[in-house]
């Protein structure tokens, strides 16, 4: 497909959590297409290497800002010194999020027979709400915050696509993962009221439902940490996918890309899974 069909090149993308694993994948592939990207991080120094890599690679421009997507003035800093080196930002990918074990319980499911205290401390009566609030602070209002200062400047000029990450877990609710599974609910219900709220000012709002990456949040769940050998939950996610394997993170790049471009202009509001038929299997 001809790059000019997109109409990315020399657009200027935020993609926070950019140094992530994701966010490494998604820059290159923007940059392939002429996309100039910039790297939101809270360190720095990971996300100049970043983008140095995508720069090597694609021969894109490429730039590492630090922020936090949880602090108001950080964002606006970082807003700042995007249009102090690349100009308006075209494109505002909300990458930033993840799982953390103080928001995950223990157990998968509890029964008549877990009344004892140290059995009910392994589900969700014993996650404190400042494991479930962090989990659930950083997917959600990580989302939101980096909306409103980028978008703002999207909806003054009639033109931008802001694209979120939800997840399975948004569809079909993930055991042991609470506040995960919470958040990403949210970010789809965000999602979806904001491309109303916007959609006659030019600018689109979708997201992307991964399905099943092995990742470092994750990882924990779904691996034996010494033998790196799949634990009964990472064997029940590759029987429920029926592609059989976990994806790759470059292979989200695709719709991503699709979302950014011209070739969805008429469309906003979606949720797109990326899941290897994970959504589309009942089971049997």
């Amino acid at each position: 497909m001809e790059n000019d069909l997109l109409n990315l090149k020399n657009k200027v993308c935020v993609i926070t959590g950019g140094a992530g694993v994701i966010g490494r994948h998604l820059s290159v592939a923007l940059g392939r297409v002429g996309v100039r990207t910039v790297i939101l991080n809270r360190t720095k120094e990971t996300g100049e290497k970043v983008a140095a890599y995508v720069t090597e690679t694609t021969g894109a421009e490429s730039m590492s800002v630090s922020a936090d997507v949880l602090d108001r003035e950080s964002l606006q800093r970082a807003f700042g010194a995007i249009r102090d080196r690349f100009g308006e930002v075209d494109i505002l990918i909300n990458n930033a999020g993840g799982n953390h074990p103080a928001g995950t319980a223990d157990k998968e499911q509890i029964s008549q027979g877990d009344a004892a205290i140290d059995e009910l401390e392994k589900s969700i009566f014993g996650l404190g709400l400042e494991g479930f609030r962090n989990v659930f602070d950083l997917n959600t209002y990580g989302t939101l915050l980096p909306t409103l200062i980028f978008g703002r400047s999207m909806v003054e000029r009639s033109a931008g696509s802001i694209i979120n990450m939800s997840s399975m877990a948004a569809i079909r609710p993930l055991t042991r993962v609470a506040a995960y599974s919470a958040a990403k609910a949210a970010i789809t219900n965000l999602t979806q009221w904001l491309a109303v709220h916007l959609a006659r000012t030019g600018v689109r709002v979708n997201a992307v439902a991964p399905g099943f990456f092995l990742t470092e949040q994750n990882r924990f769940l779904l691996t034996d940490e010494k033998s790196g050998a799949l634990k009964p939950r990472g064997e029940r996610i590759i029987k429920s996918t029926p592609m059989g394997r976990f994806g790759k993170p470059e292979e989200i790049s695709g719709t991503v890309i699709f979302l950014a471009s011209d070739l969805s202009m008429f469309v906003t509001g979606t949720v797109i899974p990326v899941d290897g038929g994970f959504s589309a299997f009942g089971g049997v």
